[in-house]
């Protein structure tokens, strides 16, 4: 009585999982007409207490442990009779340690007071690179009725997931998340960065540094360097150039990099901004799409396409080497009006020495008969000079099948559509339902879903989540009248113009 403030509710039920977010449960039918006989339904949002019920010998006192119990709310009473179904994120909060054959919980009806601060540590590393993300977990906690100290928050990110260790309430050690402002401190994670288990951990690259590492076939090394205010007038003049360079040993392995701008923050194979992929040792210049959009926070994934390599990373701001003074200009556009065309190379030489030359070059160079090349070659390194069948693309025939794997091999998108490389990178930056997005109405990074239903939405480029999302109402600052998010702008020139 005390706990539920005047409601007596207790009751012991078998445990059930369903698939679903938050922290509401289902109970039977009879328990919301023994809570509505007790007048809980007047108190406002149900809350309960679940513990573990162990096993004992028959006579023994019954002892619960406090860990392992936790508080939740209440989605609806559709649940079997003598049965509860719990979310994961409550059955994995309850169970722990062992689930057994028949889990038997104890359900009371609790009274909680509003929480005003939580503090949350992440039990891994990698949390805090997420842009905005505190707005992620503000997303995640708005499926959630109630907190625990000790229980575990699970964050999605896309197709990740980050566990938060929830270490400490006020006022109380369980409290209500509903309709209240809790502050919240996130502390920094024990693990470490060099952890070879977690590929989704971005290290620290310091520009001009070198970073050693190791990384396997088929999978993820990532890092993250900024560009300066300063720095990002320079690049977006022309005056210089961002160089990522990967040196690798000879040893038999090979890597590609792949570069993405915040708010991407682990790019792979068919999401990322920048690419390389020659083999053994690159160097990729970056050159921003928007002048406006060269400082901030940039990712490089390192990946292991073959084998185990060793490497060496570094990023530096390289100048621009400008004409010297004196230098001549390249005169590639001008022809000498006493020249001929060679017919072998179809380069224009001196009419005193064409004969000569034609009789060398014919003898030992060879140009390539692909539309659209015509390089010339050494007639011994003819041979190594392919074209891919696909694209038309020149490599040496030790890179074709690399070539070939890379940007020809079908990839299968987690929304079911099947594309080569560039289409796939096309495909999820633009068109994919399930890419994430930062939502300029809620800011939450959230899947943008397909298009929206609203026409008008579609001409402003919103996507489904931002049509549906910028359908809520708040009230205008000027004139305190209720105008939906996505309208807002309209209704200011239209209304609060002069103003």
């Amino acid at each position: 009585m005390q706990l539920g403030k005047g409601v007596s509710f207790s009751h012991m039920f078998e445990a059930l999982r369903y698939d679903g977010p938050g922290d509401k449960i289902k109970l039977p039918p009879s328990s919301f007409k023994e809570l509505s006989d007790e007048g809980a339904l007047d108190k406002g949002p149900m809350y309960f207490r679940l513990s573990k019920v162990r096993d004992t010998i028959p006579g023994a006192a019954m002892e619960q442990d406090t860990e392992e119990a936790t508080c939740c709310g209440v989605l609806e009473f559709t649940a079997r009779e003598g049965s509860a179904e719990l979310p994961m994120h409550v059955w994995n909060n309850l169970f722990r340690s062992d689930t057994p054959d028949v889990p038997l919980i104890e359900v009371k009806y609790v009274s909680l007071p509003k929480g005003t601060y939580a503090k949350l540590k992440p039990e891994g590393a990698g949390f805090s690179d997420l842009p905005n993300h505190r707005a992620a977990l503000e997303t995640a906690l708005r499926n959630h009725a109630t907190l625990s100290e000790n229980d575990i928050v699970v964050v999605n990110y896309g197709q990740l997931q980050y566990k938060l260790k929830v270490l400490e309430l006020k006022p109380a050690s369980s409290v209500s998340v509903l309709e209240t402002d809790v502050e919240v401190d996130i502390e920094g994670s024990d693990s470490v960065l060099d952890n070879e288990e977690n590929q989704h951990v971005l290290v620290p690259l310091a520009t001009g540094k070198v970073e050693s590492s190791v990384v396997e076939e088929g999978k993820f090394r990532y890092y993250k360097f900024s560009v300066e205010e300063s720095v990002s007038e320079k690049v977006a003049s022309g005056r210089a150039n961002i160089e990522v360079k990967i040196d690798t040993d000879a040893s038999g392995g090979d890597t590609d990099i792949y570069v993405s701008r915040h708010p991407l923050v682990f790019p792979t194979q068919h999401r990322h901004e920048w690419s390389s992929h020659e083999m053994g040792s690159k160097v990729l210049i970056l050159k921003p799409r928007d002048s406006s959009f060269v400082s901030g926070v940039y990712s490089i994934g390192v990946y292991g396409f073959k084998g185990t390599s060793k490497y060496q990373l570094s990023v530096a701001i390289k100048d621009v080497n400008s004409q010297r003074v004196g230098e001549h200009a390249s005169a590639s556009g001008s022809v000498d009006a006493d020249s001929v065309l060679c017919r072998n190379c179809k380069r224009h030489i001196a009419s005193r020495s064409a004969h000569l030359h034609e009789a060398y070059c014919m003898r030992h160079n060879v140009a390539c008969p692909h539309d659209g090349c015509g390089v010339v070659l050494r007639k011994e390194e003819a041979a190594d000079h392919v074209h891919c069948n696909k694209c038309g693309r020149a490599f040496q025939q030790r890179e074709m099948e690399k070539h070939m794997k890379v940007f020809h091999e079908p990839l299968q998108c987690p929304c079911g559509v099947v594309l080569e490389k560039e289409d796939m990178v096309q495909h999820q930056s633009s068109t994919c339902h399930l890419r994430l997005i930062v939502c300029r109405f809620c800011g939450d990074t959230v899947h943008a879903g397909g298009e929206p239903v609203d026409a008008r939405d579609r001409l402003r480029n919103m996507c489904e989540h931002e049509s549906i999302c910028g359908s809520r109402t708040a009230p205008c600052d000027s004139c305190g009248r209720s105008v939906m998010l996505k309208e807002m702008d309209i209704h200011h020139i239209a209304v609060h113009q002069k103003s």
